[in-house]
């Protein structure tokens, strides 16, 4: 038996839930491939499938071979695709995901400057900030804010990921600054939306922490049209330092600093990480990626300040 192709039929019908989608997508008599899992079966002397009319389900001990044979799979590919294109020029194509903010207003733009360097790249970028796992999702690279995260892969910070709280000139004139985190709930504010929920205003009171967000105008995960909203004075905005420096420099927006200090999480040192697997850098496009963006980005997130 074919051991490493009767896998690679087991983790596609896991992925479809169905022995006739897995079937054409290897080009293969569903019975054919159907035979092949079950000997995978016989060999393991386990049962992984459960098998019915209308569904294909994962037992229980099917779901953990599942989830340790695919990063055992991702590792293989990966070194067959280092190996294959060790000491070459970077080439093909690179698939980076990046959260929106980070991704519109530095990544892009660093990444035509990327392709320039190397035009044998084929670049596929996907915006979003929902949570990417690299060797699930088929991700080379993903950029993403938050603390380093307790996997196995390899975490680089780019930049800081401090938030601020600011408002229009026009809005502190009407309803006033305010001083004491207390009086936020009777302003204004404009939220970003995360994938867990809007930024909620946080401080420590009384040696609790405590909500003090205002009542909300507008919530949205476009970091670029609420401060659209809050250039118009229509409320308090909290958003990445790096991201609100210009409209501070030019005086559009200017920083409100209330007793206790505002944050948008209890845990200190947010950042900006690049996130790889190890066993992907000694691939040439990835390496040459990896390389390029943490040497650019400080350098780039100064020149945009």
């Amino acid at each position: 038996m074919d051991q490493l192709k009767a896998i690679k039929y087991f983790v596609k019908v896991a992925e479809t839930k169905s022995f006739s989608q897995a079937a054409e997508h290897f080009r293969v008599p569903p019975s054919s491939l159907s035979r092949r899992v079950a000997d995978l079966e016989s060999l393991l002397g386990a049962t992984l499938l459960t098998r019915s009319t209308r569904v294909v389900r994962l037992t229980e001990i099917g779901q953990r071979y599942y989830r340790d044979i695919t990063e055992v799979l991702a590792q293989l590919d990966a070194t067959d695709e280092a190996v294959k294109l060790y000491q070459t020029e970077p080439m093909g194509r690179l698939r980076i995901s990046s959260t929106v903010g980070f991704g519109e207003l530095i990544l892009l733009p660093l990444m035509d400057r990327f392709n320039r360097r190397y035009p044998d790249v084929q670049l596929d970028i996907t915006l979003s900030d929902e949570l990417s796992v690299l060797d699930r999702d088929e991700v080379d690279i993903a950029v993403r804010g938050g603390y380093a995260p307790d996997s196995r892969v390899v975490a680089i910070k780019l930049m800081d990921n401090d938030f601020i709280a600011v408002a229009a000139p026009a809005y502190l004139a009407h309803y006033g600054t305010p001083l004491d985190a207390t009086e936020l709930k009777s302003h204004k504010g404009l939220y970003f939306r995360t994938p867990q929920g809007p930024t909620r205003w946080i401080c420590e009171l009384d040696g609790r922490w405590q909500d003090v967000s205002a009542p909300s105008v507008a919530i949205s995960n476009s970091g670029g049209w609420l401060v659209d909203r809050a250039l118009k004075g229509e409320g308090i905005l909290m958003l990445p330092l790096w991201v609100l420096k210009p409209y501070l420099e030019r005086g559009e927006l200017l920083p409100i600093e209330v007793f206790p200090a505002l944050q948008v999480t209890t845990e200190p040192g947010l950042a900006i990480y690049l996130l790889y697997q190890k066993i992907r850098y000694q691939v040439p496009k990835i390496r040459a990626a990896v390389d390029f963006l943490v040497a650019e980005v400080p350098l780039f997130s100064e020149q945009e300040k």
